[in-house]
């Protein structure tokens, strides 16, 4: 084993992310730096970092790339140009920046969330979005996001009140609108972990009462049920369909008639829930392993 040296990849400011959860970045900061690695956080879009010095940047925590996202596809193209080994690879960021992505996925058999497309400079009509869903309260997010951004949930009844709101945001960016699943407030949604395409661990996140978010900066709670078998299989084929290469993968979803419905696929920069399963450091770093010791492992 070669020692390396490692930026991980953070954001300047982590902010209130990090609320009512430990630190991971630091966890696996000091478990990389105990194995004889020379570690260092890095800011994904500061100018003044070569990133050409380093052998492996793992993308930890950019989490406001999204607010960001031009600046973010450069950011990916200068790299990929570059040569630098990015773990997850660049292509994989790239594609899964967009939640257009879950159209790729449907066309290979992946059950997804029922969504209508919002594009930019479109007009939000409620009456026809509700129709196409089928449901009487539904989720509009924009394509690109995290964190909730922007996250509005609306029932049929109080469309109006949000239909002004809505187009000006259309001005900006392109959303998609899905059926609100109360299983999410009822059950809660699942998260399973993978590192280089094998299953580490999971855990069931559940909002608080009142509230339909899960993460835990808004409250949400973190539970480490054994995961249903059928769930689980689902979860292990979409890693290995679409997460090739990857250091980490996070696959969301939700239990619908005993059948895991995706969410999300999470590829770029999610929280892993490392400290929530014992082993999981390590497996991760075995996973790293196994993706730098070899060439073809550069994005």
């Amino acid at each position: 084993m070669s020692l390396q040296q490692i930026a991980l990849v953070t954001c300047q400011s982590l902010g209130d992310y990090t609320t009512n959860a430990d630190s991971e970045d630091e966890r696996l900061y000091r478990f990389l730096a105990e194995k004889g690695h020379k570690i260092s956080f890095q800011v994904w879009d500061d100018a003044q970092v070569d990133w050409t010095a380093f052998d492996t940047l793992i993308i930890k925590s950019p989490w406001d790339y999204f607010d960001k996202i031009n600046t973010f596809y450069t950011w990916l193209n200068k790299l990929e140009a570059l040569g630098c080994r990015v773990l997850n690879p660049v292509k994989t960021l790239r594609w899964n920046a967009d939640k257009q992505y879950f159209k790729d996925m449907q066309t290979q058999g992946v059950t997804i969330v029922p969504t209508v497309w919002l594009e930019q400079s479109s007009t939000f009509d409620p009456d026809s979005v509700f129709e196409a869903i089928g449901q009487e309260k539904i989720i509009v997010k924009p394509r690109v996001s995290g964190a909730a951004k922007n996250t509005l949930a609306i029932s049929r009844a109080e469309a109006g009140n949000y239909t002004a709101r809505i187009n000006a945001l259309l001005q900006e960016e392109p959303f998609l609108a899905q059926p609100f699943l109360e299983e999410i407030k009822t059950q809660g949604e699942w998260s399973f972990i993978f590192f280089n395409g094998r299953y580490s661990h999971a855990v069931l996140k559940k909002a608080r009462p009142g509230d339909f978010r899960v993460q835990h900066f808004f409250g949400g709670s973190v539970h480490t049920p054994t995961p249903p078998a059928g769930m689980l299989q689902t979860a292990t084929t979409i890693a290995e369909q679409f997460a090739q290469d990857c250091l980490y993968a996070r696959v969301d979803g939700v239990e619908l008639n005993g059948e895991l419905v995706l969410m999300e696929l999470e590829l770029i920069e999610p929280f892993l829930f490392l400290s929530t399963s014992e082993g999981a450091l390590e497996r991760y770093y075995q996973a790293f392993l196994e993706l730098t010791e070899q060439p073809a492992a550069r994005s």
